[in-house]
């Protein structure tokens, strides 16, 4: 090992001495988000983020399955409330709703593989249900 190398492991080392002996956990910064568009979301925001992958898959059921559409928990009206005032997307940075919460947990984000990642034109988000029929 060179003296540089072996420099920054003895440093490396002292810094997580350090860090354990002072009780410090590391933690990272929460997203700082756009803000969502409108009024609450259907569900406590606690509820959303540990369950809301549930809603999706429930609800894809739903429709694929059953033909039923305008379900309460719809990915199309998530992304219309959380999409950003700025651009109308919820992909693009940090800053946008489902790639700055997704990028923070360290959870992959596939549903834009095939759904659309923008908000729907006023005059159709206006008429969407947001929040339809009860389960």
């Amino acid at each position: 090992m060179t003296a540089a190398g072996t420099l920054r492991a003895a440093l490396a080392a002292m810094l997580l001495l350090a860090v354990g002996a002072a009780g410090v956990i590391a933690r990272a910064a929460a997203p700082a988000l756009d803000a969502a568009r409108s009024g609450p979301c259907v569900e406590d925001p606690l509820v959303m983020r540990r369950s809301h992958m549930d809603f999706l898959k429930h609800d894809r059921d739903d429709t694929v399955r059953r033909g039923i559409r305008g379900v309460k928990h719809s990915l199309a009206a998530c992304v219309d409330c959380h999409a950003s005032k700025s651009d109308g997307r919820v992909l693009g940075s940090d800053r946008h709703f489902c790639q700055g919460c997704h990028r923070y947990a360290a959870v992959k984000l596939d549903c834009f593989d095939c759904h659309a990642s923008s908000a729907r034109p006023a005059a159709t988000a206006a008429a969407a249900p947001v929040s339809g029929a009860a389960r």
